[in-house]
């Protein structure tokens, strides 16, 4: 009888190293999705002339864009080092293009809500100048980051599913997806929280649309992948993705049914921005826990190996037993070789 397999690795460590990053990793792809989401907002608010909606995107959008930025320094340790990013571009590394986009969201981002304090300023001399020239400059800035929003959405999903790390990199067809109704969703709850009811729509619009998308999308990433789906399913990572789960459901039901009342709305957009949180905690926790368990990675490689085998025709164990009854190389020791080959070396033994 042979005992059941234990998944062990040499002196106890991870066959795949973990990601080195912290959890200002997470709080950064939480950051970067609501700033994008918030950018979508804004330029959906200034489209169909509802200012509070725009005024309102606009500023979380610089404000979780220069938080994003934080984590994401305070991760690297050195200022400098996403300095250095930006010194080549390069299309096949995810981090250098996030970098990138990052700068350029963050550029027309900062020049939209400066824009927003252009009716503070008096309206003579130079800054009655600046007051003049800031509106169409903040428009201009509001539909680049709007452009850029996607992007900077969904290349932190990229990022994750480009590393070794078992259950991030399975889930690469439907991480973008994952994180893209995340920040839809977040960037809808800004909305229902700060702009009046009658401006809402295309908040409430947003917020139903980015959390049937992020649903739809964790359900894939927590149950679709077999195996590698478990450490969205357990400990500290199950329990967030549990919670999103509720608090996003419970966001867009609210969304829908409160649309005259304020205090639902608030309540609505309060939910979905906690569900947002917690799927971005989530998803990092899970990866991270998939990469210390050895067995995330040695079941799928023999899956994937049995299942090639099984394409081209071939058992494996029926080709090593007729290599040993062919008396093949396999079948021999080494030194039974060199004898039956013959050669000097055989003089040896």
């Amino acid at each position: 009888m042979v005992p059941p397999v234990e998944f062990r690795s040499y002196y106890g460590r991870p066959i795949v190293k973990a990601a080195v990053w912290h959890h200002d990793i997470a709080a950064y792809l939480f950051t970067g999705g609501l700033a994008a989401g918030s950018a979508l907002l804004a330029a959906g608010g200034d489209a169909t002339g509802r200012p509070a909606l725009r005024r309102t995107g606009r500023v979380t959008a610089l404000g979780a864009l220069v938080a994003s930025t934080y984590f994401l320094i305070n991760d690297l340790g050195r200022p400098e080092r996403f300095v250095n990013m930006l010194r080549i571009a390069k299309p096949t590394s995810p981090m250098s293009m996030g970098t990138w986009i990052l700068s350029a969201f963050g550029g027309a981002a900062g020049v939209a809500a400066v824009a927003e304090a252009a009716p503070l300023l008096p309206g003579h001399g130079i800054l009655g100048l600046a007051r003049r020239v800031l509106p169409p400059l903040g428009t201009g800035g509001q539909y680049a980051a709007a452009v850029a929003a996607p992007a900077l959405a969904t290349y932190t999903a990229v990022l994750l599913a480009d590393t070794a790390t078992p259950s991030w990199h399975a889930a690469y067809p439907d991480l973008p997806f994952l994180f893209a109704g995340s920040a839809l969703a977040s960037g809808a709850s800004v909305g229902l929280l700060a702009a009046p009811t009658a401006e809402a729509g295309p908040a409430r619009r947003m917020a139903v649309a980015g959390a049937a998308l992020e649903l739809y999308a964790g359900h894939r990433v927590e149950s679709g992948m077999g195996l590698l789906s478990e450490p969205y399913q357990q400990g500290r990572a199950g329990k967030l993705l549990r919670a999103a789960r509720l608090l996003t459901a419970v966001g867009a039901a609210g969304a829908l049914i409160g649309r005259r009342s304020r205090v639902v709305s608030a309540l609505s957009g309060l939910s979905l921005l906690g569900g947002s949180l917690a799927t971005r905690f989530g998803i990092f926790d899970g990866g991270v826990a998939s990469a210390r368990d050895p067995k995330y990675t040695v079941i799928p490689q023999r899956e994937r190996l049995a299942a090639r085998a099984a394409a081209a025709g071939v058992d494996e164990s029926a080709t090593t037993d007729a290599k040993t009854m062919a008396g093949g190389p396999s079948s021999l020791a080494p030194t039974d070789r060199l004898k039956r080959e013959g050669g000097p070396a055989a003089a040896a033994f």
